[in-house]
Formats: C-alpha cells, structure tokens, sequence
C-alpha cells in the first residue's frame, strides 16, 4: 500500500480560551496520495479555509495529527507550499512576470533559472505574451492565470487553493475550472482544494471531502471515478449526477434541513 503525502487524522481546532473559546474543527481525518487533487466541500463558514490554513503551519490545532511528506518525499513548509487564494492578490506596481517571481526572490532561488521558469509557466496558464503587463491590464480570470503561475514558480509539493475561482463571474469560473484541470495534469502536483461549489469539487477533484456546518467534521471522504481529463460534458452524465446526490445528502439537503 502506498504510503500517504498527508495524513489527518482527528484534527481538531479551537479558537480563544476560556469563556470565548469556540470550536471551529471537530474531527477532520483523511489520507491523501502524492500528485492528488483533494476537493474540500462545505457549508460557508463551516471551517474549510480553517482546515487548509492548518496544513500550510499558519494554523496550530489542539487535537488529532497532521503529517505532511513521507519516508521517500521530505517536505519543507517555507518552500514545499504554494497558496492560490480568491483574490489574485498581485502587486500592482509590478509586472506579470515580476509577481510570478516574488515567491523564488523571497526564498533566494536563483535568478536567471527563475526568470526562465517564470516565463515557461506563463506559457503554461496561457499568458505567453503578457509578461510585461501590469494587473489592472489582466482580466479577473487572467490575474488568477498569474496568481497559479506564482504558486508553481518554486516548484512546491503542495498546493493550497482557497476557493481560488469564487470571486470570478460564472463563465470565466467554468473556463478557469478546465484550465486548472489541464494545469494539474501536466505538473501533476498535490492539490488541496477549497469550494462551496459541489459541482467544482467533483469535476476538479480525484477525491472529495464533505464537512459538515460548523463545527467542521468529516462526513465523508471519497474518490470521483471519472475519467481524466474530464470533458466539460461530464458534468451533465448520470455518474455525476450520482455523486452530486452523494454530496447533497452528506450535507443534509434531502433530509429536510
């Protein structure tokens, strides 16, 4: 059996102490394989973001295990982490390639290699050509091409994507989905993936975990038997349809809540 890159096991978060203390994770348990895309589907406000921020070290918990790497992959937080978030927070006073390069100027890679990466990257997101635009230049869907590129620029094992598309508007959503799928394929990174979108989550995702409202628990972890690459069509098959009904009754929609 294959050793796996991250593993929870009865992760539990409380945040203040005392009378204001607050449980905002209850027990989240899951494995994940190297070069998987994990899909983190939930309530708004049910402790996904909460989740993803105590695997990338921002967040202590109070309860459970998280390993991150195994015997054959060792694993560096400050370098082995890229995050994607819902804005593309790009500096506005530097270029498309300059914000692409700032995570390897921070860690000190060296900069010719990085310029070159930077560039076969952008080529990558489809942004060849925009290299020396400025953000208020990129459409919104653009501006997260970049913002993925950043996150790849120093070849981390683990990528952080905190509802990355949710600002965008429904059609540059769809197509951004298709592009991150096309993007994970040829890097083939590990992926973690938050959405409140259950359609999202079960097209990106090789697995998907359902959390329950607040406080977040594990109601099910599963793998999305679909092909790969996933045709856009795939959304309107039965077996998708299947693991929509899956995801719906997990979260309680046919059950009169």
């Amino acid at each position: 059996m294959t050793e796996p890159f991250i593993s929870l096991h009865n992760v539990r978060k409380v945040y203040g102490s005392g009378a204001s203390a607050h449980l905002a994770v209850s027990d989240v348990t899951m494995e994940i394989a190297e070069g998987e895309l994990v899909s983190l589907v939930g309530p708004s406000g049910c402790g996904k973001s909460t989740v993803l921020k105590i695997l990338a070290g921002l967040h202590g918990h109070e309860g459970g295990t998280v390993t991150i790497g195994n015997s054959t992959t060792r694993f560096d937080p400050g370098r082995d982490i890229g995050m994607i978030f819902q804005q593309a927070l790009l500096l506005k006073w530097r270029t498309v390639i300059e914000n692409v390069l700032l995570p390897a100027e921070i860690i000190g890679l060296p900069r010719k290699a990085s310029r070159e990466r930077a560039r076969d990257l952008l080529a990558m997101v489809g942004l060849a050509g925009a290299e020396d635009k400025y953000p208020q230049q990129l459409s919104g869907g653009m501006q997260q091409r970049c913002a993925i590129a950043r996150a790849l620029i120093h070849d981390p094992k683990l990528i952080l994507a905190d509802e990355p598309f949710g600002a965008l508007d429904a059609i540059t959503r769809e197509q951004m989905q298709l592009e991150l799928q096309r993007i994970w394929l040829q890097s083939r990174k590990t992926i973690v993936f938050v959405t409140h979108d259950i359609a999202e989550a079960i097209f990106l995702g090789t697995h998907v975990a359902v959390l329950t409202a607040r406080p977040a628990r594990m109601a099910e972890f599963f793998p999305i038997d679909l092909t790969q690459p996933r045709p856009f069509d795939v959304k309107t098959s039965d077996a998708f349809a299947q693991y929509s009904r899956r995801i719906y009754e997990q979260l309680g929609f046919f059950n009169g809540r």
